[in-house]
């Protein structure tokens, strides 16, 4: 359980939160862990066997704190808030500021430089760690060319020419991806980005996994408030939750991609457990996947460093964290969304 910003997130399974007079508590087997004064506090998010007591529900929803639970790996579940329509005013800001070319911009701006800044970091690292088994060079193009990408972002203000130049650099990031694949690399290659249906084996991989994520966004957009069907980067479409694809893209290079990486360089997946139909689409069997579901939600719990926040946090809470500051964004407490860089 830890506080982050203006909410608290309870993580630790059989909590029990309860009021006492202007404050939180929460009890684990009986025993008090933490006490969160309930001024200035606007949210806490439950994971799992979590439990709230009836005074507290009523004091939060008085006092405008909305609670969210969520099952312990993160599927939105449900959240409690009090008659303060502070969530049509969010959202009302939301579909205003998605409307304005200006600010859209502005906002695919911080995307793609914490897209992009993050893909820059999986190739220097993959360079640092593995440089005799990769070809250095063409690594060292792309890193170039996401470097100049970065700088020509900071400079437009279109938000057609920002998709344009995500769609470049992707090309670039892509380009060398299979470069990063140090093992069964038989077996496992990639040659391009390919969706519906995944060509090959590190597609199948790659789609599934940014399934999972794109859930796990949705998830944390409605915890927050926003609608998760109205983004900047992804223009509305039906049925495509597009401000969920907007927020995975900061997490797609260290998270997605290179769980996916290790996955197949450490031999945990092989390539027995895919088949391929008539039509070419490479499919996983039940194995394959309840392995990269279980090292999905391990890789969760590993700690990052948020360098806005300047705090460490479970991976699972960082995706909480940067729906919150969206959200704080749109609300005008912020001068701009501040993507998260891993270092």
């Amino acid at each position: 359980m830890k506080r982050f910003l203006n909410t608290l997130f309870v993580m630790t399974q059989k909590s029990y939160l309860r009021k006492d007079g202007d404050t939180v508590v929460v009890k684990v087997g009986g025993e008090v862990k933490l006490r969160v004064p309930l001024i200035g506090l606007q949210g806490i998010v439950c994971f799992g066997n979590v439990a709230v007591s009836p005074f507290l529900l009523g004091s939060a929803s008085e006092r405008g704190i909305s609670i969210s639970f969520l099952s312990q790996f993160g599927k939105f579940l449900a959240r409690v808030q009090g008659p303060v329509a502070g969530n049509v005013l969010l959202r009302r800001a939301q579909y205003k500021m998605t409307d304005d070319p200006e600010k859209t911009a502005s906002v695919i701006r911080q995307l793609l430089t914490g897209k992009f800044g993050n893909c820059r970091t999986v190739l220097q690292r993959a360079l640092r760690d593995h440089s005799e088994k990769v070809d250095a060079a063409a690594i060292e193009k792309a890193v170039a060319q996401l470097e100049a990408g970065l700088d020509r972002i900071q400079r437009e203000t279109d938000p057609e020419v920002l998709r344009g130049v995500e769609g470049e650099l992707a090309r670039a990031y892509f380009g060398v991806i299979n470069e990063l694949i140090t093992a069964q690399k038989a077996d496992f290659y990639f040659k391009e980005r390919s969706r519906r249906p995944p060509l090959d084996r590190v597609n199948a991989l790659l789609s599934y996994v940014y399934t999972i994520l794109y859930h796990d966004m949705r998830s944390a957009l409605e915890a927050v408030g926003l609608d998760p069907a109205v983004g900047f980067l992804h223009r509305d479409r039906p049925g495509r939750l597009s401000l969920a694809l907007d927020l995975m893209e900061e997490m797609r290079p260290f998270f997605a991609d290179r769980l996916v990486l290790s996955l197949v360089n450490l031999k945990q997946i092989d390539a027995g457990q895919f088949t391929v139909t008539d039509s070419g689409a490479v499919l996983m069997d039940e194995k394959a996947r309840k392995t990269l579901l279980a090292a999905y939600q391990k890789r969760k719990q590993d700690a990052v460093m948020h360098p806005f926040v300047g705090e460490n946090m479970h991976i699972g809470v960082l995706f909480h964290m940067q729906a919150m500051l969206m959200a704080r964004y749109i609300r005008g407490e912020l001068d701009a969304y501040p993507p998260f860089l891993w270092r």
